[in-house]
């Protein structure tokens, strides 16, 4: 299995788990919202540390109060993530905000009045 093809399938799977610990509320904190997603996972190569990316559809001001409540509790996230990935280690996790979901919509409102 090539490192590629690992890493990807690790993100993949962290990306899922993550998720679901969001929709489904596992994660008990009130600043959390159930609007996020996570939109990109990207995991060091030694697969020691792993950036993710959160988007949603409520407020920046909302989704960074999510991302500081996610940051909070990532001790907590890393313990069911080791639980679920069958892997010998669980990398540390680091979350940011990720603005590409409203930089799109605003480019598409950018096109849309220049064509009108």
């Amino acid at each position: 299995m090539s490192d590629s093809f690992r890493t990807q399938r690790i993100e993949t799977l962290i990306r899922e788990e993550i998720g679901k610990m969001i929709v489904l509320g596992t994660i008990k904190d009130p600043r959390i919202g159930n609007l996020l997603s996570v939109s990109d996972v990207d995991i060091s190569r030694d697969i020691k540390y792993a950036k993710v990316y959160i988007s949603g559809f409520e407020s920046k001001k909302n989704i960074e109060k999510s991302v500081n409540a996610l940051n909070h509790a990532n001790g907590y996230i890393q313990m069911q993530l080791a639980k679920r990935l069958k892997t010998r280690n669980t990398p540390i996790l680091s979350f940011f905000v990720d603005n590409s979901i409203k930089k799109g919509i605003d480019m598409i409102k950018k096109i849309e009045d220049l064509n009108s």
